[in-house]
C-alpha cells in the first residue's frame, strides 16, 4: 500500500513460474514450481511439482563438499516411488471430515475398483517396509511419506547433527534394492552366440 501511494503505482508482485497454469494464480506465487519428467504405467509424463514441498527434491537438488548430490536420482526415484504408494494406500492422516462418497462405496458393492487399489498398495507399503527393516522403516515414512525436514528428525530423536543424512542414504539405498533399482544397469558380460548351420 505505501508503495502504490508513494508511486503511484501498484506494487509489483511476483510471477508465477511456467507450468503453474492449472494451478490459483495466487497459490502459484507462494509455491516453488518446476516441471518435470515422472514415470507412470503409460509412460513418461511431464508434471508440475513444487521443489519446496518434498525433503527429497531439496536434497537431490544440493550439492555436498565432494560436489556430488546429497541423494543419486535412484535414491529419490525410490524415496518418490514410496510416496506415491504411501498416496495410493490413502494412508495421510485427515484433518478435517471427507465428504467423499467413494470410500463409503469401496467398502459396499458400488467402488471396488478403488477399494482394491488401496488394498495393493497398502500390501505394497507393507513389503517395503518388511523389505527395508525396523530400523530403517520409521525414517523412510517421515521423510518420505510425511514430508519431516532432516533437522526436525535430529531433533525429535535426538540424533547428533548432520547425522539423518547419512542413515537416510543408506535407508533409500535399501529401498531402491527392494524396487529393483540401480545406478548403472548390469548383467552379462556378452549374450551367448547361437550359430545356425543348415546340415542338409
Amino acid at each position: 500500500m505505501l508503495n502504490r501511494l508513494t508511486t503511484g503505482r501498484p506494487p509489483k508482485l511476483k510471477q508465477p513460474a511456467p507450468g503453474a497454469a492449472s494451478i490459483d494464480p495466487l497459490r502459484a506465487r507462494h509455491l516453488s514450481l518446476a516441471r518435470a519428467t515422472v514415470t507412470t504405467p503409460d509412460g513418461p509424463a511431464d508434471v508440475t511439482i513444487d521443489e519446496s514441498e518434498s525433503p527429497l527434491v531439496w536434497l537431490a537438488c544440493r550439492k555436498g563438499r565432494d560436489g556430488a548430490p546429497l541423494i543419486s536420482a535412484v535414491q529419490l526415484q525410490a524415496g518418490e516411488r514410496l510416496r506415491a504408494t504411501f498416496t495410493r494406500a490413502q494412508m495421510t492422516p485427515r484433518v478435517t471430515a471427507s465428504w467423499d462418497t467413494t470410500l463409503s462405496r469401496g467398502r459396499g458393492g458400488g467402488g471396488g475398483n478403488v477399494a482394491d487399489v488401496v488394498i495393493a498398495a497398502r500390501q505394497q507399503m507393507r513389503q517395503a517396509m518388511d523389505a527395508v527393516g525396523p530400523d530403517f522403516a520409521g525414517l523412510l515414512l517421515d521423510v518420505c511419506c510425511f514430508l519431516k525436514g532432516l533437522v526436525d528428525i535430529e531433533r525429535e530423536r535426538r540424533w547428533p547433527p548432520r547425522s539423518a543424512k547419512v542413515v537416510l542414504q543408506l535407508a533409500l539405498d535399501s529401498l531402491a534394492r527392494h524396487y529393483g533399482l540401480a545406478n548403472e544397469a548390469r548383467g552379462r558380460g556378452h549374450a551367448p552366440i547361437n550359430v545356425w548351420m543348415d546340415t542338409a
